[in-house]
């Protein structure tokens, strides 16, 4: 079987999908689709068939790539007024051998989750932390042996509107939602190493119009917060500063404009065109102090989310977000999160950009949830794997093309 998985990340400024395999250990891409989001505010949808035609669009452009229809994701949800609470649960291990099996990893996590469960909430996942055995204390019980198995896990709930309003909309065009989780939980498992097991961690994902900021003790999350301002706050200054269309601050924001003073130059000019249609020029070192001052207020709003969350200043504080590919980027988080802000590297081939932290993260969890399990599970037919498999006319045209040729050759 191969195991191919995708995610989608409906997010107020893109529709953002992955699809990509793993292979020996490895992540390998296999498509991706970024599209402009309409419908959508702050994460959460207001005008449906609006945000079903760009969500469609998404699905146009992977299947485009994959030569078949996608029709099975994992679904990122609204984060706003999620709760994460610790659970505990006990199970005999019944079989023979007292040997653990997936099936048992499976019902001492329902029996956690009985003990705290609000019906007016909805269950969006439940995070082991650990399993206690007969004679050990481990995260990974499978095919160990044992009387007893003993959990505990974070169970994170949300409210059940955040749930089926996405999962309602992909299914009304087709698609199946095979899980759902947060972008909080994508974003720690991209960044995740050694180090983030072992302390108290943190991540500040830059959005369009939301900032989370999210507190993970041994790489799982803990506490979550939402500063309400993001990358379009820094457009809609560029935009009214200048008179310049929406579409142009976000372009000079993304290709001209510098995140730290030092860095920027009075003498680089840029010409481009205000509302009016009359051209202007724009000097890079002015540009950079607009979009710097709204820049710091909102790291500076991040850290006293931060410090909200925790009286404890985290050891590593990963800050994530398409606004992060900006040069310098980092210096400005130093100066406002502390020597310890890192800027996160997303880095699966073919897909290193920030922006897409939360849907490969998702994928990784989504795997990993799969292991713990035992289940061997893939999202993608035989049928639509053999399209996949087959070369097809101007393939090698594109770069995508130049991937299957170099993967399946091998």
């Amino acid at each position: 079987m191969r195991h191919i998985y995708s995610c989608i990340d409906i997010g107020s400024n893109s529709i953002k999908i992955v699809v990509c395999e793993l292979y020996r250990g490895r992540y390998n891409l296999l498509a991706s689709s970024t599209v402009k989001s309409r419908g959508i505010k702050k994460g959460l949808i207001n005008d449906v068939l609006e945000a079903k035609t760009c969500i469609k669009q998404a699905f146009n452009e992977i299947e485009a790539m994959l030569g078949f229809k996608l029709n099975k994701v994992i679904a990122i949800i609204p984060s706003y007024f999620s709760e994460f609470n610790i659970i505990k649960g006990e199970i005999p291990i019944t079989n023979e051998e007292r040997i653990v099996t997936g099936e048992d990893v499976i019902k001492v996590l329902q029996a956690a989750m009985k003990e705290q469960y609000d019906v007016t909430k909805e269950m969006v996942t439940i995070i082991p932390v650990d399993f206690t055995l007969d004679s050990e204390v481990t995260k990974e019980p499978l095919h160990k042996k044992s009387t007893s198995l003993k959990a505990r896990a974070v169970l994170v709930t949300t409210p059940k509107k955040n749930i089926y309003s996405v999962v309602n909309l992909l299914n009304s065009i087709g698609v199946d939602v095979v899980d759902i989780s947060l972008g909080c939980i994508g974003d720690i498992n991209t960044f995740r190493d050694e180090n983030v097991d072992k302390c108290i961690s943190a991540v500040v994902n830059i959005g369009a119009e939301k900032t989370e900021v999210s507190l993970y003790n041994k790489g799982i999350v803990v506490k979550h917060g939402i500063v309400n301002m993001g990358s379009k706050n820094v457009d809609n200054d560029i935009s009214y500063m200048y008179n310049v269309d929406l579409n142009v601050a976000n372009d000079l924001k993304e290709h001209f404009a510098q995140a730290m003073r030092t860095s920027a130059s009075l003498n680089e000019l840029k010409d481009v065109k205000n509302k009016e249609g009359q051209p202007i020029q724009i000097n890079q070192y002015e540009l950079s102090e607009v979009v710097i001052a709204r820049l710091d207020e909102i790291l500076s709003l991040a850290n006293q989310e931060l410090n909200r969350l925790t009286s404890h200043k985290p050891d590593v504080i990963y800050v994530t977000g398409g606004i992060t590919n900006m040069v310098n980027f980092s210096q400005i988080c130093r100066e406002k999160l502390g020597k310890c802000a890192i800027i996160g590297s997303v880095n699966l081939i073919g897909l290193r950009n920030n922006k897409y932290s939360q849907t490969i993260g998702n994928i990784i969890y989504f795997i990993n949830k799969l292991k713990l399990k035992g289940k061997d599970y893939s999202m993608v037919s035989n049928d639509e794997v053999e399209i996949l498999s087959t070369p097809r006319k101007n393939t090698n045209d594109s770069m995508l093309g130049k991937v299957f040729g170099y993967f399946f050759g091998e």
